[in-house]
This record gives C-alpha cells, structure tokens and sequence, in this order.
C-alpha cells in the first residue's frame, strides 16, 4: 500500500497531526496505526475524564516556563500556535472551553468524550484511514518509507509523522533507535509520594494549600496537596515530582520532603499566647485549616489538644512551629496514579527542527507530541505541547505538498 503520510500513533498528538494535515491534503492519503484496539485512551482519562484541554496562560515565554524538559525548544513554536490558537481551533469545530479558577480548561460539557468526538468525526469527514492493532516494528527509507507492521504488512509513504506518545519502557521506542535517533530513557514524570502506613493516610480526602520542597534539592512547589490513603497527591506534588522527575528516579523513589503548612507559624503562635492564653489549643487554630487536620498537626509536634495555651512550654512551642514551617516526610516510592501517564525522556530535541517538528537525521521524518523530550506540569500543559508540535509537523508537511 502507498499513502502520501503516515501518521503513527492514535493518541491526541497523532489525531490533532492528521487532521490539520487533511485541511490541506486529501484525507485519503493519510494513514494512522494504532498498536492498540483502542485510540485517544489518554484523552479519554485525562483530567478526571473531563479532559483538561489546555491552561489559560496567554504569554508564549510564561507558557514555556511551565515544561522542565523543553522550555528554550518550545518557546519558538508557542509563537506560532499556543493557548489562544487552540481554543479557536476547538470553538471552530462548534466545542467551547471554560476557564477554572486554577487556569485549567475544560471543554463546557465537563466530559472529554466532547473531545474525542470531535476527533473521530473530523477523521471520518476528512476520510483518514485509520488502522487499529497496528504495530510498527520499522522503518526504513531506501527512497520513500517503508513502514513495517509486526503482522508483516508495509506500507510505503513519502512522509511519516511518529506521535506514538510518551512509555514508561523504552522498548516501545526500539523502532525509533533504529533509524538513528537518540532516545532520552523515559521516566515517569506526574507522580503522588507514598507515605505506606502514615498516620497522615487517616487524613484522605483532605486538601490544604502548602510549600513542598525536596530535602537536599532548591526544588520547592505551592499549591493544594491533597493526603489520600497511600500518601500525598495534589497539584503541588504533582508540578514538584514533574520538576524532580531526575532526582527522585536517581533515588529510586526513596527520598525526604518538607511541608510548610503555614508560613505565618511564629507570629500566630505569639498571637494566641498573648490573646488566647486561656483557649484550649484545639480550639484556637489557623483560619483555613479543619479542625481535623489542626488536631493531626497538634499530634504531629506531640501536644495535646485539650492543653491551654498558656500550658505549653517552650519545647512544645519550638515543635509546633517547625511543624507548621518544615512538616518532614519520608517518602518510600511512588505510587501508581490515574494522572501517571506522563513521561519525560523520548527523542532527542537537539535532533529535531523545531521549527517544523522535522528530523535533523532523515529528511520526512516528524516527530510530535510526547515521544519527543517535552514534559510539562499538570494542568493541561502537556495537551498544549501535543496540540502545538503535531501543527507545526502537519503545516510543514502541507507547505512542501501543495
């Protein structure tokens, strides 16, 4: 079989990639392979199965900050299609984006089904072939590409656009290898920390804006951490282990954390000796903590809640308040999370164009979307990243077709 493209992977990157490559080729001389039975799985789980589209940041060079790997590479082509872009790309196709407090974007529907709709009937109106349970195994280029499939069908094409995603085992990427190009070893990038039997697991459910640092590291986070049965989650565990990814494999997941639960510690203590002396400590707490929670804390700097506080001693006091500034942990692993499904590490920037998302190695060769080095925190950062790499590959293919 010939095709003009072949796209490979059936994720949100190779979707977005083909598509805007039939607005100026025919769709019939496109041709994605899905390994899997099933396409756009990630979009489908990705924020909470809302999908978290993209994040209402506006400012190319801002946006760029928000990726650990990546950051110099993608600030270029933010300058050709970022947030506002692809809001307007989706609001063409009739799917409106809402604004979260956070910055987060969800389609209005709340549901990411909207998404994958959308996808799968611009697919099917611009006639792109689609193969599922198509996994290539090589690629070669004695003129055109020869694609090979693993159930020993080829396909020939004048271009190939690899968007197989991001995979926790290089192995997916054995392919890639052996055309040449240097792959970074992928690593898990979005993780919680497991704290396995803490007495801070009895907190699930509940969440607390806090600084979270890694011991020994400058890596600090803001942001709501949320305890669950296995550990702590939240977007700032989440944007530190994104920030960490390196660090914390290096360690093989066995590593110290600090909390700043209130940074006002020192002067509230003072106030409540002063004002509240005759209060029982349990009663007397930070404005935006539960008392559940206030009470594990008290625990935590081994005072008892029914104590007043003119009854603590200085002992008492100096834990407290390092409790609140500099809460430690000892993390032991990372724990499997539905938001797990990023990964730094893939191909190489420094051997790819990025301007077009082109091979600097093979002339016709793309790359896009998670396969490349490209990590971000969460918030629908990464969604941006796919949506802005597989455009650049479909415009540059359609600029040297037509």
């Amino acid at each position: 079989m010939k095709k003009k493209v072949v796209v490979i992977g059936g994720g949100a990157a190779g979707f977005f990639a083909a598509i805007n490559l039939a607005e100026q080729i025919e769709g019939k001389d496109i041709l994605m392979l899905e390994k899997t039975n099933q396409v756009l799985t990630k979009v489908k789980v990705s924020g909470g199965g809302r999908c978290n589209v993209t994040h209402a940041c506006f400012e190319p060079k801002e946006l760029s900050t928000y990726y650990p790997r990546g950051e110099k590479e993608l600030l270029g082509p933010f300058h050709r299609f970022y947030t506002a872009d692809t809001i307007a790309w989706f609001s063409d196709r009739g799917i409106e984006l809402k604004v979260e407090e956070d910055g987060r974007m969800f389609p209005l529907s709340n549901s990411s089904q909207t998404i994958i709709n959308c996808f799968l009937e611009e697919r099917e109106r611009k006639q792109i072939d689609l193969w599922s349970k198509a996994e290539v195994i090589k690629i070669s280029k004695p003129f055109h590409f020869l694609v090979e499939l693993k159930d020993g069908q080829t396909v020939e094409a004048e271009k190939v656009i690899i968007a197989c995603g991001g995979h926790a085992k290089s192995k997916h990427y054995e392919f890639i290898k052996e055309v040449g190009h240097t792959l970074i070893p992928p690593i898990p990038s979005l993780f919680t920390f497991n704290l396995k039997n803490h007495e801070s697991n009895q907190l699930m459910g509940i969440a607390h804006e806090a600084s979270v640092k890694l011991v020994g590291t400058d890596l600090e986070e803001y942001g709501p951490v949320l305890f669950t049965h296995w550990g702590m989650s939240g977007p700032a565990i989440l944007k530190l282990s994104a920030k960490g990814a390196k660090y914390l494999h290096e360690k093989n997941y066995q590593f110290d954390f600090e909390v700043c639960w209130f940074d006002q510690a020192e002067a509230f203590i003072q106030l409540q000796r002063t004002d509240q002396a005759a209060s029982k400590v349990r009663q007397s707490k930070p404005q935006d903590m539960s008392k559940r929670f206030w009470e594990y804390l008290l625990d935590r700097a081994k005072i008892t809640p029914t104590q007043n506080w003119a009854d603590l001693d200085k002992s008492q006091l100096q834990r407290l308040a390092e409790v609140l500034l500099r809460d430690r942990y000892s993390a032991n692993g990372k724990t499997t999370f539905k938001e797990e499904f990023v990964t730094c590490g893939g191909v190489d920037l420094k051997e790819i164009e990025m301007k077009s998302m082109e091979s600097k190695l093979i002339d016709g060769l793309y790359f896009c979307g998670e396969v490349v080095n490209v990590d971000a925190l969460t918030g629908g950062f990464n969604f941006q990243a796919a949506w802005t790499t597989a455009w650049l590959a479909a415009q540059d293919i359609s600029n040297k077709m037509i």
